[in-house]
């Protein structure tokens, strides 16, 4: 490859990195009300705008986020930024991420007796959780129509129960993850069995 050439891959790569951080610590900024909220904004950055990741990667990716110790938001950025740049995206999505927070909790805390005491920060606050909450059933609503896309009897039997046994029976989640874990692997492994029982066939 001629140098022009490899300096242009490096420009790339470089205008990867910044779009990269810049989206993750806009996000991130700009989410209120947990984990979950930044989720349909991550899809709509990295799937709907700017294309690097398919629908079905961004429904596997959070899984896995919200599968792994830690909290969701920075998990997911961690995923997606690995996915797209490698280990240098990761690092890069993450300080991204966590920035935010990191700025803004600093910041509070030196005036938080002031913040603590303050009618108006409490009315915004009990605004924003109308927002939240809307997010969240957003958010909800998307990830259960993809998996009803998939057609797949077994993902959408367990949506329900898994639903059934958190709201009336107060399963624990851990326990709740483990066993679709297990039940989505167990449904893998008799597929691709009987898929090449048939191809020996």
């Amino acid at each position: 490859m001629s140098t022009a050439g490899i300096l242009h891959l490096s420009e790339i790569r470089k205008n990867k990195y910044l779009t990269l951080f810049a989206s993750t610590f806009r996000l991130s900024a700009c989410t209120f009300g947990g984990g979950f909220v930044i989720v349909p904004l991550l899809r709509k950055k990295f799937v709907e705008e700017l294309g690097w990741i398919d629908e079905n990667e961004i429904m596997d990716l959070t899984a896995i986020a919200q599968s792994s110790p830690g909290a969701i938001a920075v998990n997911a950025s961690i995923l997606i930024g690995y996915h797209i740049g490698g280990i240098a995206g990761a690092l890069v999505s993450v300080i991204g991420t966590v920035l935010p927070p990191l700025i803004i909790i600093s910041v509070i805390s030196l005036f938080y007796q002031a913040f603590r005491d303050s009618i108006l920060v409490s009315r915004a606050m009990t605004g924003m959780l109308a927002g939240v909450a809307a997010v969240i059933t957003d958010v909800v609503i998307r990830m259960a129509l993809s998996v009803l896309k998939e057609k797949k009897p077994l993902s959408v039997i367990m949506m329900i129960l898994s639903f059934i046994a958190v709201r009336f029976f107060s399963l624990n989640v851990i326990a709740l993850i483990l066993i679709c874990g297990c039940a989505g692997a167990a449904d893998t492994y008799y597929t691709q069995k009987a898929a090449r029982e048939r191809g020996f066939r």
